[in-house]
């Protein structure tokens, strides 16, 4: 309960602050330069924003089960879709590189020197059950997802540099942080979701259940099959429909997931018309299995769709807490091994481009020699990065002529010879232990890009065993760090900051459910991790993105794989999009029924 003396005091107080270190508060904040829209904007324009609300869509998912509807914690495997469920303080514009605009908070009020951030909590904003969101319940998510040790480890890492949080009123309250270095940490507070407390603190957080829990998203839980379908229902009463950021959005009125083990069965449902959209990942499908009765009858369309977002990098992990893969000379040879140019033409119909880079597809790529800005970053750590950094450019291991796959083979034979690892009847030894590992998936399917990959191995000595195991399994399995290699992935935005830390910093290293996977524990990444999320502004940020990209490659802790610059998506033709697709690629979001004729 605030007293009215109180309340008076405090506005006094703020206001003399506010008047000496704030500008005016903002609708919206840009990490560099200006936002994209004005203080009057009606909607995004990547929506439709007459689009007709109304309709179901049905989307499959490729996994074995869930068994929660709690998405912020490391226990369970969450259903699909359980984001929608809530939402943040500022909303995410899709067409810019990164800036936030009031959604949650109507106004957001920056120091200067984006040391401390206040955020205005809209009068009209309130949970599923018609409970008004306010200061207390901001502040309540903030701890939960921070200090509570069964929650995700990830927002800890991301929202270190937060000092305290303090309640100004209920509709108004301030981060206070740990200096003013981290430039995006107004802009990533703003993504924080927003949970109910009234009804977190009567509900066991941290375990993995299925009661349906209050949210303030535009979907509410209708009904669910576990570890079958989830069924979400658009909220009638949903407070914000009327607000720009969602003008043009969320326009179905039902959104279904339905549960596939396999995900050739999942294809041939499609293809049969059991669900709406799918957006397809495998090469080999998308070139021969998208044809049939429904797609010969225009009932079923089949598109790409370009991007620009930058494709991050796809690879094969290496754990390097194992002791085998803590030498890099064995890492380089598990590279060499790995024949990019023939898998794609032969497995993928030549559709995808080597992945070079932790940022690839975008200006944030390392390329060439380090100079400049980059090199004066590099320079402090060249006792402990490799020497490769500063004398060549990192090209992933090629076959393409003057290289051959026998070639790099011999490369890698003597690397590992050099790392002690000897041939003897065939197989790789050294001090009694045999050279394997295993490859763990979950997808079945996948074996077929791998096989061809493990037969090179077996030349060089090394055995490799599959391992396939149930979405629930490969999920545990991972944020126990208990595995030797597997296929995943690093995904990157356009302004790369404090989701560095839990990527590739050592304090993430031994973190279970961390997504530090292959462990890496090195002082000078680590300090070019906190150099890319203290970046003043976006020149700095690219060079000091480019250093860490060059520092990661030249560890060799991953295999990269591929990318491709197009969506690849397909779906029913009663559904409709708008004919703008922002730079980030295809939003779904966006889409809606298109009405019968």
């Amino acid at each position: 309960m605030y007293s009215s003396k109180f309340s008076a005091a405090l506005t006094l107080s703020l206001s003399l602050i506010s008047a000496c270190c704030f500008a005016k508060p903002e609708y919206g904040v840009a990490m560099h330069g200006e936002l994209k829209y004005p203080a009057d904007f009606k909607h995004f324009d990547y929506v439709n924003p007459q689009a007709p609300k109304g309709g179901k869509l049905k989307r499959a998912v490729r996994s074995n089960n869930f068994d929660s509807f709690n998405p912020f914690i490391v226990k369970g495997v969450p259903a699909a879709g359980t984001g929608i469920l809530y939402q943040s303080l500022t909303e995410h514009a899709s067409d810019e590189a990164f800036s936030e605009y009031g959604l949650i908070a109507e106004k957001i009020d920056i120091a200067d020197d984006r040391s401390t951030v206040t955020f205005h909590i809209n009068p009209k904003a309130k949970f599923s059950d018609g409970i008004a969101i306010t200061s207390k319940d901001v502040k309540y998510s903030f701890d939960m997802l921070t200090t509570n040790d069964k929650s995700a480890p990830f927002y800890s890492a991301y929202y270190a540099d937060v000092r305290e949080v303090v309640i100004d009123s209920p509709t108004q309250i301030t981060f206070n942080f740990k200096d003013d270095k981290n430039k995006e940490l107004p802009l990533i507070i703003g993504q924080m979701p927003i949970l109910a407390e009234h009804y977190w603190a009567k509900a066991d957080f941290g375990s993995a259940t299925l009661d349906i829990p209050i949210g303030n998203g535009p979907y509410k839980i209708k009904s669910y099959d576990a570890g079958r379908s989830v069924t979400y229902v658009r909220d009638e009463n949903y407070w914000a429909k009327d607000l720009p950021v969602n003008i043009g959005r969320h326009n179905f009125e039902e959104i279904t997931y339905e549960y596939y083990s396999d995900n050739t069965v999942a294809l041939e449902a499609f293809k049969a018309g059991e669900y709406d959209y799918r957006m397809e990942t495998s090469a080999r499908n998308w070139a021969n299995a998208y044809e049939g009765k429904l797609f010969d009858s225009g009932e079923l369309v089949k598109k790409e769709v370009a991007h620009q977002r930058p494709s991050g990098m796809q690879a094969f992990i290496m754990n390097t807490r194992r002791a085998i893969f803590a030498d890099d000379r064995v890492r380089q040879a598990m590279a060499l091994a790995f024949d990019f140019e023939w898998t794609n033409k032969n497995l993928f119909n030549s559709q995808y481009t080597r992945t070079q880079s932790f940022f690839e597809n975008s200006e944030l790529a390392s390329s060439g020699l380090p100079s400049g800005e980059e090199l004066s970053l590099l320079k402090p750590y060249k006792t402990s990065l490799p020497e490769s950094v500063f004398l060549e450019s990192y090209r992933a291991p090629s076959t393409d002529k003057p290289s051959s796959l026998r070639a790099n083979l011999r490369k890698a034979s003597k690397l590992l010879s050099e790392a002690g690892w000897e041939v003897k009847d065939k197989k790789r030894s050294r001090n009694g232990q045999t050279l394997n590992f295993e490859f763990l998936i979950f997808q079945k399917d996948f074996e077929r890009v791998i096989q061809p990959y493990l037969k090179n191995l077996k030349k060089l000595g090394v055995d490799v065993k599959i391992t396939v195991v149930d979405s629930t399994q490969y999920v545990n399995r991972l944020r126990e760090f208990n595995f030797d290699m597997i296929a995943s992935g690093f995904g990157q935005s356009d302004s790369p900051g404090n989701e560095q830390r839990e990527y590739w910093h050592s304090s993430r290293a031994d973190q279970p459910g961390s997504r530090n996977y292959a462990g890496i524990n090195s002082p000078a990444i680590d300090a070019l991790v906190e150099a890319v999320i203290t970046s003043p502004d976006r020149a700095a940020l690219i060079q000091r993105t480019r250093a860490l990209d060059r520092a990661l490659l030249s560890g060799h802790y991953v295999i990269p794989n591929w990318y491709n610059p197009v969506d690849r998506i397909a779906f029913r033709n009663s559904l409709a999009h708008p004919k703008k697709t922002p730079k980030s690629g295809v939003q779904i979001d966006t889409w809606w029924a298109a009405p019968k004729q």
